[in-house]
């Protein structure tokens, strides 16, 4: 079963590194070194379903889970993650019900959704059932297993919040601070007072749905006041911001051994 869906619905805390150079061993070593919850980019990252796959094994591999956000909310995209074993997954740019309500069908086998609709069916032979060593998966397990998160990141999206949060099978909203600053007129400045009080609606509109809720650190809101705000995951490292900080800071240690004059951070000097 899948265990952080179990994991955040039994009140844990759980936080996040995000994979975003879509490389195994990247994966593997963020596992082994404190990161035990890998979320893999598929918006802004590099690579394609397979390529998250590849990681999704290692991390898993290293004793990991993951979490797959995937490019977009079609039915094409998220059957195909599905079957490709993905079980926790969120989407991002979800304005209206109705997005809300076909993407938890298309995570699901019927006849969890409206109408009926669903998953097609391809248990015995897809990745997401281990090959047909799980013979529960399409009558119970997969639907069950699924752990669903939308992406709340504008003025509309955060109007009808709670009646998105309230469709079936969406288990929780990740709201994404950036974006929703940015439409609201604040593009990097999530500290003004506008997008505060944004975020402010979007969480009491999550917790009074009863659902999960998600987001990332910023705007002055760190790992310890997101959780004291009654945040369930945090996604806040990634693997570019870890490899851009290293090679400043081990520049900045080579010129300073070397008696050079250190260049900014923006444009560290190249020797």
């Amino acid at each position: 079963m899948n265990s952080l869906k179990s994991r955040l619905l039994s009140g844990d805390f759980v936080t996040a590194a995000w994979a975003e150079l879509g490389h195994p061993d990247i994966a593997e070593i963020l596992v082994r070194h404190g990161w035990p919850t890998v979320l893999i980019d598929g918006e802004h990252g590099i690579g394609d379903l397979e390529t998250w796959v590849a990681v999704a094994r290692a991390a898993e591999a290293a004793g990991g889970e993951v979490i797959l956000r995937v490019p977009d909310g079609t039915d094409t995209t998220l059957k195909k993650a599905m079957d490709r074993g993905f079980r926790s997954i969120i989407v991002p740019m979800v304005n209206t019900v109705a997005q809300a309500t076909q993407i938890a069908a298309s995570c699901r086998y019927p006849l969890r959704g409206t109408g009926g609709i669903g998953r097609g069916y391809a248990a015995p032979i897809v990745r997401g059932s281990d090959y047909a060593t799980r013979p529960d998966y399409a009558v119970q397990s997969a639907n069950e297993d699924v752990l669903l998160f939308v992406q709340c990141e504008t003025p509309e999206s955060v109007a009808t919040l709670a009646e998105i949060a309230g469709v079936e099978g969406i288990d929780g909203i990740f709201l994404g601070p950036n974006d929703l600053a940015a439409t609201l007129g604040h593009i990097e400045d999530m500290g003004h007072e506008t997008p505060q009080a944004a975020y402010a609606e979007v969480e009491a509109k999550v917790k009074g749905a009863g659902k999960l809720l998600a987001t990332v650190p910023g705007g002055g809101r760190d790992w310890a006041i997101l959780r004291e705000k009654g945040y369930d995951l945090v996604a806040g490292v990634n693997d570019v911001s870890f490899l851009i900080e290293a090679a400043r800071a081990a520049a900045r240690d080579r010129d300073a051994l070397l008696g050079r004059q250190a260049a900014p951070d923006e444009a560290v000097a190249r020797y």
